[in-house]
C-alpha cells in the first residue's frame, strides 16, 4: 500500500518540480488543496454509490494492496450477494479512494519536512513548521477516522466526522495557501474601505463560515443516514409545511446505520427530521453567505471571491432542488458535494482576505495619524 502511494504520489510532485512557479513549497501547497478537494468528491463518489465497504477491511483490500491481488476474494462476495457492498467496482472505487487519501498523505509529509527543513536554515516566515506540522497529525487523525468508518460499518457519526475533518483540511489547507501566496507576493494597496467596514466584512465571513460549518455537518448526516429522498417535494415536505418528525431519534448520534440506540429501526419521522433540518439550515446558510457576498462585492480586493460565492450559492441551490425532484441521481448529487466543498473553499478564501485587507486598512489609518518624524515641519 506504501509503495502504491508513493508511485501514485510523484504525478503531483512531478507538477511541482516541472512547474514554472519560482516558489516550489507554494506550488506543493495548492497542489494539495486541489487534491484534497478532488478527495473530498471522489469520497462524496465513494459513499453515494455505497462503495465505503467496496474492501470491507483497512487498509488493504482482503490483505492484499489492490482488487487485482484479491480478486478471488471479492469475486466470491460478489457471486454470494450480487447487490451487495462487495463488488469488483466497488472494490475499486474504494481504493482509489484510500490511494488518493494516502497520496494526499505524502505530501504532507513533504510539506512539513521542507518547511523544517528551510526553517533551520533560513528562519525565513513562509517556512514556519507549526502549521504543517498540525496538519501532518491532522490528516493522521483523518486517516484514523476513514479507518473506522470501515471498521464500524459505516456508522454515521463516525462517516459525517470524517467528511467534516476533510472539509477541514481543505480549508486549513486553503487558509495556508493564501498566507503563502500573501508573504510571496503581497498586496501593496490597500482597498478603499475604513478599518471598521472591513472588519464587519470580517465578522460576517467568519459567521458564514460557522453557519456553513453546521450545514456540512446536517449535509454529512443526511447523506449518511441516507435521509436525502425523505422528502420528495419542494418547498413543502410530504405536502406539509412542518410534517411529523423524530427528531430524538433522528439526532441520535451513537447508534448503527439504520437502527435506533436501542436497535431497533430508524422510523421514516426519523428521517424526515435529518432532511429538513438540513433543508432550512441551507436557507439560512444561503441567506447569511449571500448578504456577506454582497458586502465584499464592491471592494476591489474581494470582489472576485465574492462573485464567485454567489455562482456557487446559486448551483448549489439548484442541484439540491433537483436531488430531490430528479430523484437523487448520482450525478447531480456529488455535483451537490462538490459545491458544499467549494463554498469551504471560497469562504475560507474570502476570510483569509478579509483578515488581510482589514491588517492593511488598520496600518494604512496609523500610518495617516502617525506620519514618520522626518516628514512633521516645525
Amino acid at each position: 500500500m506504501a509503495i502504491t502511494a508513493l508511485l501514485i504520489a510523484l504525478l503531483p510532485a512531478s507538477i511541482v518540480w516541472t512547474s514554472s512557479d519560482a516558489n516550489k513549497y507554494r506550488k506543493l501547497v495548492w497542489v494539495s488543496v486541489f487534491l484534497t478537494f478532488d478527495l473530498i468528491v471522489f469520497g462524496a463518489f465513494t459513499r453515494l454509490t455505497d462503495s465505503g465497504l467496496g474492501c470491507p477491511d483497512w487498509p488493504g483490500c482482503y490483505g492484499a494492496a489492490n482488487p487485482f491481488l484479491a480478486h478471488e476474494q471479492i469475486v466470491a462476495a460478489e457471486s454470494l450477494m450480487p447487490t451487495g457492498p462487495v463488488t469488483v467496482f466497488k472494490a475499486w472505487i474504494e481504493m482509489i479512494h484510500r490511494y488518493l487519501a494516502m497520496t494526499i498523505g505524502i505530501l504532507i509529509v513533504a510539506m512539513m519536512a521542507q518547511s523544517w527543513y528551510q526553517w533551520i536554515r533560513t528562519r525565513r516566515v513562509e517556512y514556519a513548521p507549526w502549521l504543517p506540522t498540525f496538519l501532518f497529525f491532522f490528516v493522521c487523525l483523518q486517516g484514523a477516522f476513514g479507518a473506522w468508518t470501515v471498521t464500524l460499518k459505516l456508522q454515521p457519526v463516525i462517516v459525517t466526522t470524517h467528511l467534516l475533518l476533510g472539509l477541514g483540511l481543505l480549508a486549513i489547507l486553503a487558509w495556508y495557501g493564501g498566507r503563502q501566496n500573501q508573504l510571496i507576493a503581497p498586496v501593496r494597496s490597500v482597498v478603499s474601505a475604513s478599518p471598521p467596514a472591513m472588519r464587519n466584512i470580517r465578522i460576517l465571513a467568519l459567521v458564514s463560515g460557522l453557519l456553513l460549518l453546521v450545514q456540512l455537518a446536517l449535509g454529512g448526516w443526511t447523506s449518511t443516514n441516507y435521509a436525502t429522498l425523505a422528502c420528495t417535494d419542494f418547498p413543502l415536505c410530504g405536502g406539509k409545511l412542518i410534517p411529523d418528525m423524530d427528531f430524538e431519534h433522528g439526532f441520535t448520534l451513537w447508534r448503527e446505520l439504520g437502527k435506533t440506540a436501542a436497535g431497533h429501526y430508524l422510523p421514516f419521522s426519523a428521517l424526515t427530521a435529518i432532511h429538513w433540518t438540513h433543508r432550512n439550515v441551507g436557507l439560512i446558510v444561503a441567506l447569511a453567505a449571500g448578504y456577506t457576498a454582497w458586502r465584499a462585492w464592491d471592494h476591489q480586493a474581494l470582489h472576485k471571491t465574492a462573485r464567485n460565492i454567489v455562482m456557487t450559492l446559486c448551483v448549489q441551490i439548484a442541484t439540491g432542488i433537483a436531488t430531490i425532484f430528479l430523484s437523487f441521481p448520482l450525478t447531480i448529487a456529488v455535483l451537490h458535494n462538490a459545491g458544499a466543498a467549494l463554498l469551504v473553499l471560497l469562504l475560507t478564501v474570502l476570510n483569509y482576505k478579509a483578515k488581510y485587507q482589514h491588517d492593511l486598512a488598520k496600518k494604512a489609518a496609523s500610518s495617516a495619524s502617525h506620519p514618520p518624524a522626518s516628514t512633521v515641519r516645525h
